[in-house]
C-alpha cells in the first residue's frame, strides 16, 4: 500500500473559505428551479469540500454558517412573499445554523481519514465515501429535526431536469446525492495527490461519471390506464386574499365545466379547493354532489376539516351520491404555516405573526391511499411531497398512479412552485409512476414515468387538464432499497468517522 503526503493545514485560508463557501451556496441555488442550472450542483459541492478541507471544527461551523445561510435565504426567499423578512430570515438562520453544524463531521473526515487510512486507494475511495455517506447523513438530519424537518435541499432533487435522475428509480433520492459527492470528493483527491498524472487512476472516476449520466430508468409494469382530470381554478385561495362567499368552489366549478360530458374516471381539484369544510356546510357539500353527478365520476377534492376538537387538511373522495367513505389527511402539517409549535414561547418573541395562525391541524395518520373502480391512487398533499414515508407508504399499498395536491396562492410570482413541480418531477422517475401535480393558481402538470411533462397549465390562469393516464405496478430499486441505503449511509458514515479517530489517534 502506497502512503501518501497528508495535509494538516487546512486548505484554504478562512478569509478565502468564507467567500468560497458563499459562492456555493449561490451556485447551489442556481441548480435549483427557477435556474435549475443542474450541472451547477457539482461545482457548488466543490467549493464547499475544498472551503472545509484541514479546518478545525470552529472554522467549519463559520464555514458552513455562511454557506447554510446564504443558501437557505436565496433557496426559500418565497417565505418572505407574505409575511415579510422576519419569517425567512428565522427559516435561513436556523437552517443555515443546523447545516453548519452538520458539516462538522465533514472536516473532521478530512482531519482523521488520510491518517487513518493514508494509502491511495484509502484517498481516492475511503475518504470521498465517507464525506458522501456524512453528506446524505446532513441532509437526513435536516429532513428530520426539529419539528418534523424540512428536507427541502436535497442534492439529488436538483437534478430532475438531468439525466442523472433515472438513478434515483434505483438508490432513491439520497443514493443520489451520495454518488454525486462521492464523485466529486474523489476528483478532489486526484488532483490534491497529483495522481490524474496516472491515467489508471481515472478509471474509477471516469465509470463513475458512465453510472450516473447513462444508468436507465428502473423498470415498472404498465397495467392499464385511468383518465383523469384535474383542475386548477385560479380562485382567491391565498392566505390573504379578498374573497366573496364561495368564491373559490365557484372558481374551481367553472373550470370545471368544459369537462362536463367528456369521459372522466376521476376528478381532481387541488388543496384548498374548497372554501370551508363540506361536512360542515351542506352549500359546499351540495355543489360537490353535482359537480360529480355531472362529471359523472368521483370527485378528489380537499378542504380544512374538524373531527371533535381537532382539525385536519383533508383530501376526500366525494361521490356522486353525496358520500366520501374516503379520506387521507395530510401527514406533516408545515410548523408556523398550519400548526405552531411551543406556541407558548413563539407568541412571547412574535405575538403579531403567532397570532396569525389560529388553526392547529393535526398529522392524519390514515393511509395516504383512495381506490376509484379497483385502481389504487397515491396521495400527497402539498409539502409532503418532499416525505419519503408519504411516498413509500402510498406505494407498498398498491398505488399505480401519484396525486399531489397543492396550493401555492401565498407564494404567486416566486420560485416555490417550480421547486414543488421539480420534486413531483423526481418523485414521478423515483417511483416509476406517473403523477398529476394540481395546484390551485399553477403551474399544473401531468408527468410521466420518465420526467416528461404532457400536459401543463401555465400559472395564474383557470384551466383543467384531462388525460389517459398510464397505470403503473411494481415497485423500483428506488423505493424498496432506498431507505435501507439511507440508513447504512448515515450509520455506516458516522461509523467509518468514528474508526477513522480512533485509528488516526493509533497511528
Amino acid at each position: 500500500m502506497t502512503e501518501t503526503p497528508v495535509r494538516r493545514r487546512a486548505l484554504l485560508p478562512l478569509w478565502l473559505a468564507v467567500p468560497v463557501a458563499a459562492l456555493a451556496a449561490l451556485l447551489m441555488d442556481l441548480a435549483f428551479p427557477e435556474a435549475a442550472v443542474w450541472i451547477l450542483a457539482f461545482p457548488a459541492t466543490a467549493l464547499l469540500l475544498l472551503a472545509l478541507i484541514g479546518r478545525r471544527a470552529g472554522g467549519a461551523l463559520l464555514v458552513g454558517l455562511v454557506y447554510g445561510i446564504v443558501f437557505f435565504a436565496l433557496l426559500v426567499s418565497w417565505t418572505s412573499r407574505y409575511l415579510g423578512p422576519l419569517p425567512w430570515a428565522a427559516l435561513s438562520v436556523v437552517e443555515g445554523f443546523l447545516t453548519a453544524v452538520a458539516l462538522i463531521p465533514l472536516t473532521l473526515a478530512y482531519r482523521w481519514l488520510p491518517r487513518a487510512w493514508p494509502g491511495t486507494a484509502g484517498r481516492l475511495l475511503t475518504l470521498p465515501a465517507v464525506i458522501a455517506a456524512l453528506w446524505v447523513g446532513r441532509e437526513l438530519f435536516l429532513g428530520w429535526w426539529p419539528y418534523g424537518g424540512f428536507p427541502w435541499a436535497r442534492l439529488g432533487m436538483s437534478q430532475a431536469e438531468s439525466p442523472l435522475a433515472a438513478l434515483s428509480s434505483w438508490i432513491g433520492v439520497s443514493g443520489l446525492s451520495f454518488l454525486m459527492v462521492f464523485l466529486v470528493a474523489m476528483v478532489i483527491e486526484i488532483v490534491r495527490l497529483g495522481l490524474w498524472r496516472r491515467p489508471v487512476t481515472l478509471f474509477a472516476p471516469a465509470a463513475l461519471v458512465l453510472i450516473l449520466f447513462f444508468t436507465p430508468l428502473f423498470p415498472t409494469t404498465p397495467s392499464g390506464s385511468m383518465r383523469i382530470a384535474a383542475v386548477q381554478g385560479n380562485g382567491p385561495t391565498g392566505y390573504f386574499d379578498e374573497r366573496e362567499p364561495f368564491a373559490v368552489v365557484q372558481a374551481q366549478t367553472e373550470a370545471t365545466e368544459p369537462l362536463y360530458g367528456e369521459d372522466v374516471d376521476l376528478l381532481v381539484w387541488p388543496e384548498g379547493g374548497l372554501d370551508t369544510d363540506p361536512f360542515a356546510n351542506s352549500a359546499i357539500a351540495r355543489r360537490m354532489t353535482l359537480v360529480s353527478n355531472r362529471i359523472d365520476a368521483p370527485l378528489l377534492a380537499n378542504a380544512a376539516t374538524g373531527r371533535g376538537n381537532l382539525y385536519y387538511n383533508t383530501s376526500m373522495l366525494w361521490l356522486p351520491d353525496g358520500t366520501a367513505p374516503q379520506k387521507h389527511d395530510k401527514r406533516h402539517p408545515v410548523p408556523f404555516g398550519e400548526y405552531v409549535p411551543d406556541r407558548a414561547f413563539f407568541n412571547a418573541l412574535v405575538p403579531d405573526l403567532i397570532g396569525l395562525i389560529q388553526r392547529e391541524y393535526t398529522p392524519g395518520t390514515n393511509p395516504p391511499i383512495v381506490e376509484v373502480d379497483d385502481v389504487r391512487v397515491g396521495l400527497a398533499i402539498c409539502f409532503d411531497v418532499i416525505y419519503d414515508d408519504v411516498i413509500t407508504e402510498g406505494l407498498y399499498g398498491g398505488a399505480e398512479v401519484l396525486v399531489f395536491q397543492t396550493n401555492n396562492a401565498d407564494f404567486r410570482g416566486t420560485d416555490e412552485n417550480l421547486q414543488q413541480l421539480a420534486f413531483a418531477r423526481m418523485r414521478a422517475i423515483e417511483t416509476g409512476r406517473s403523477v398529476v401535480n394540481i395546484s390551485t393558481v399553477g403551474t399544473s402538470q401531468v408527468i410521466l414515468p420518465d420526467g416528461r411533462t404532457v400536459t401543463s397549465l401555465d400559472a395564474d390562469e383557470a384551466g383543467a387538464m384531462l388525460e389517459d393516464i398510464e397505470l403503473r405496478s411494481g415497485l423500483t430499486a428506488g423505493i424498496v432499497l432506498g431507505p435501507w441505503v439511507q440508513q447504512v449511509l448515515l450509520w455506516g458514515g458516522l461509523g467509518a468517522l468514528g474508526l477513522g479517530w480512533w485509528r488516526a489517534r493509533r497511528r
